[in-house]
């Protein structure tokens, strides 16, 4: 579904991905992991075109060529993503978050909102039930009404998922979903996101620095160190990647105190 080829983005003298080569199968659950300043946050805003990449960079979704496409057309042709650092609208409500986020498919055009046409009015009516049915999923069909910005941290991190999966993603991006969660919150969004990779028939990458959602999430995982992929495999096979272990640890601790941390991770 997505084939990244030869991606790079300097800033400056700064290189922050560097030749990655990446391809994730329909269905499946990918996991990007690394230290911090790896590259992977870049690597998702250059796949979504808030980044444009190096020439010779390539990047393809369902067999067609999207590099270097406006961000709005990424999203139209089924790219959906959430942000590290939460991007809700404060001032809006719950239900008119996600209203936003699925705005690029509402069937009818600016003239007939203007005259009230009453397949405006059906329409509206058939979009605010999908997003309350999708609410009801997350669990937050009870605070529709209430301002985004009231939302607890683990609550809008449901709500960005939530608005993400209005966009009708064939491909949904979560840049650490979990980041800011108490543990038990952390489930709760860990689960939240097998039900609907489950329902929709989602292919997933997602970001994360805790290593259990990943662990225990992803088919196949992916790392990079300093812009670059340095490893790639089933979870298992990660964590016993001495790549991996001097990426995230250095040399200096033994083998067996790092499995153990990344056990208990």
């Amino acid at each position: 579904m997505l084939e990244v080829t030869n991606l790079s983005k300097r800033f400056g003298g700064l290189v922050a991905v560097a030749n990655v080569d990446l391809s994730v199968r329909q269905g499946e659950i990918r996991g990007i992991i690394g230290p911090n300043g790896s590259g992977k946050s870049t690597l998702f805003n250059l796949i979504s075109s808030v980044y444009k990449p190096e020439p010779g960079s390539r990047i393809a979704f369902d067999g067609e060529d999207i590099t270097g496409r406006p961000p709005h057309d990424i999203a139209r042709r089924g790219i959906a993503r959430t942000f590290q650092l939460l991007r809700i609208f404060t001032q809006m409500s719950v239900l008119e978050n996600l209203l936003i986020g699925h705005h690029s498919h509402v069937r009818y055009g600016v003239g007939a909102a203007v005259v009230g046409a009453a397949r405006v009015w059906a329409e509206e009516r058939r979009l605010k039930q999908e997003m309350m049915d999708l609410l009801g999923f997350v669990g937050l069909a009870d605070y529709a009404e209430m301002a985004a910005g009231e939302l607890s941290i683990g609550q809008r991190r449901l709500l960005a998922l939530g608005r993400a999966m209005a966009m009708r993603p064939k491909l949904l991006m979560l840049d650490e979903p979990a980041a800011g969660l108490s543990p038990v919150n952390v489930d709760k969004l860990l689960n939240t996101v097998m039900a609907l990779q489950k329902r929709f028939g989602l292919t997933l990458v997602i970001i994360e620095h805790i290593l259990k959602v990943v662990m225990e999430s992803c088919d196949t995982v992916t790392v990079l160190d300093h812009g670059e992929k340095i490893a790639e495999g089933p979870p298992a096979a990660i964590k016993d990647d001495h790549r991996v272990i001097e990426a995230y640890l250095g040399k200096e601790m033994a083998d067996a105190e790092v499995r153990a941390f990344l056990k208990a991770s």
